[in-house]
């Protein structure tokens, strides 16, 4: 064979050769966005299932409430809606059901303050417990959603990423980020009176 074959040939290879490292770079790429999606998808179960268990726990710390104090009835319609509309819709719609929750469950806390019996019942107590536990573990699942979203994000927006997001048509994942900006304020305290 001449030498001209064997250039031809050369750079017939060489254009294989990069041909099937692109290939492999795009399999790549793919398969780490599906990962990271589904990652995402599984952040987003966690704090559904951690939703849910709270879900469950608020008919019973109201009843338990309600028997206390049975002329609060705006405060037990108010914590019964939030729970209503917990576990609807988008990711920021279900951030303001959540943030909704959370001050309905403040209310109900409130309302329980004014009768120390309740405070003392042990079946409350042990709601009250329960319920704290689960709001740390929300926030645990809140903190791992956010952190895959985040992620999953930046690998979308990354190049030459991008272009294979593109190309699939993978799109970016909302953060589940409190609703009302004054929540996350430092709170204020003073001792002077």
């Amino acid at each position: 064979m001449s030498t001209a074959v064997w250039a031809v040939l050369g750079v017939i290879g060489l254009i294989v050769l990069v041909i099937l490292a692109i290939a492999l770079w795009a399999i790549g790429a793919y398969n780490n966005f599906v990962r990271l999606k589904n990652l995402v998808s599984e952040g987003w179960s966690g704090i559904e299932v951690q939703l849910k268990r709270r879900s469950n726990l608020v008919p019973n710390l109201v009843a338990t409430v309600k028997g206390y104090a049975e002329h609060e009835s705006s405060v037990f319609e108010e914590v019964t809606q939030a729970r209503a509309s917990i576990g609807r819709g988008s990711v920021g719609e279900q951030a303001a059901a959540e943030s909704n929750m959370a001050k309905s469950l403040m209310n109900l806390f409130a309302v329980a303050e004014n009768y120390p019996d309740l405070k003392a019942d042990k079946n409350f107590q042990q709601l009250q417990a329960e319920l704290s536990d689960l709001e740390d573990v929300i926030q645990k699942a809140r903190r791992y959603y956010n952190g895959t979203v985040r992620d999953f994000n930046t690998e979308l927006e990354l190049f030459p990423g991008n272009l294979i997001a593109g190309m699939f048509n993978f799109a970016s994942a909302e953060f589940f980020e409190l609703e009302n900006e004054a929540d996350a304020a430092v709170p204020e305290v003073s001792f002077s009176s």
